[in-house]
């Protein structure tokens, strides 16, 4: 006959088959062994780790491992993960960026502690001020020659459409003036080597232009618009395919190949547009027989219409997910204003 603590067990697992329940809650991973007893969901164990940094909301168990009461278990059941979404996560403004399990560690924080501790997403009025349209606040942002880190005003306006910095804080005119529309965000804890460290890459006279900030406090930093599709070393050689292969830091930001002497330069050595494959453009595990020079034995060809862009990685497996990301890219059919953008690269000097 089984025990009390075995059924209670078995009604937990029976309750992950229910739709909504077998997959995390926050981050969307599939197959949770965790949940939380006092919001009756279910989640991954990454975020039960976060979940331990709100205790007086959530008391985390695992379903396997810990005992459980009948009338926990019962709550359970009349919540799970559909009605707790319905409830926590109703007035989330469009722009706002759901994170999943990929992201770092202080977007989910944050994206848990807005639902559950902070409901933003219950109450309009206790979102952030973000919402409103408008923010203004310090960030510490790297210098361009000197990579020392010093603090700088930000505005963020979105009836400008633009976030601006000054160097000074009694500043008239900012230094900068970045067009939201042109504008890709991601935090870089690990490049920047800060917990809060977020990467800004805008275009500056045709030219893309990085700037590296960060915040002590994770909800100050200006809101993400997409994750780069990949980043990482790999090799190229010039135009010409005579030039000997340099190590190169690589950026993959929707259709531009972004290439850097390093992770934290301020300005791409060069850029490629990677259209559709019905414009022409291909991907090509590889490199042509006569090419010389590479160290990295992996190669992957890239065909434009206009020129092949040779590259090479330094594990197979670095290849094959470089020439994923790519496929992908090429695949997708080309919207009208791309057609722009790819005009502008074909005549950019």
């Amino acid at each position: 006959m089984a025990t009390a603590s075995e059924t209670n067990r078995r009604l937990l697992l029976e309750l992950l088959e229910r739709a909504g329940n077998g997959t995390c809650i926050d981050c969307g991973v599939a197959d949770p062994e965790w949940a939380s007893s006092t919001l009756g969901v279910f989640m991954c164990q990454s975020c039960s780790a976060l979940h331990r940094n709100i205790p007086q909301i959530s008391r985390v168990k695992s379903i396997l491992m810990d005992p459980w009461e009948a009338e926990e278990v019962e709550f359970m059941a009349s919540s799970g993960n559909e009605a707790a979404k319905a409830k926590y996560e109703q007035l989330i403004p469009p722009f706002y960026y759901t994170p999943t399990n990929k992201d770092c560690m202080l977007l989910r924080e944050q994206w848990i502690r807005a639902k559950y501790e902070r409901m933003e997403f219950m109450f309009v009025d206790r979102q952030e001020p973000y919402s409103a349209g408008y923010r203004e606040g310090f960030l510490w942002k790297r210098g361009r020659d000197n990579g020392q880190f010093l603090c700088r005003k930000f505005i963020l306006s979105e009836r400008e459409g633009a976030l601006k910095y000054f160097n000074k804080q009694d500043a008239r005119e900012p230094k900068a003036v970045m067009k939201i529309q042109n504008i890709n965000a991601s935090f870089q804890t690990a490049k920047i080597g800060h917990q809060h460290g977020l990467q800004i890459t805008y275009l500056k006279d045709n030219s893309t232009r990085n700037i590296f900030v960060y915040h002590d406090d994770g909800k100050l930093v200006p809101k993400l618009s997409r994750n780069y599709m990949k980043e990482g070393y790999m090799e190229k050689t010039g135009p010409k395919h005579t030039e000997g292969f340099k190590k190169r830091w690589f950026t993959m930001d929707d259709r531009r190949l972004m290439y850097f002497k390093d992770p934290l330069d301020a300005y791409a050595r060069g850029e490629l547009f990677i259209g559709s494959k019905e414009n022409s453009y291909t991907v090509l595990p590889g490199l042509p027989p006569s090419i010389q020079g590479y160290h990295w034995q992996f190669g992957i060809t890239i065909v434009t219409p206009d020129r092949k862009f040779l590259c090479a990685c330094e594990t197979l497996a670095d290849q094959q997910d470089w020439i994923a990301v790519f496929q992908k890219v090429v695949h997708r059919p080309m919207l009208p204003q791309e057609y722009a953008v790819e005009a502008h690269f074909k005549h950019k000097p």
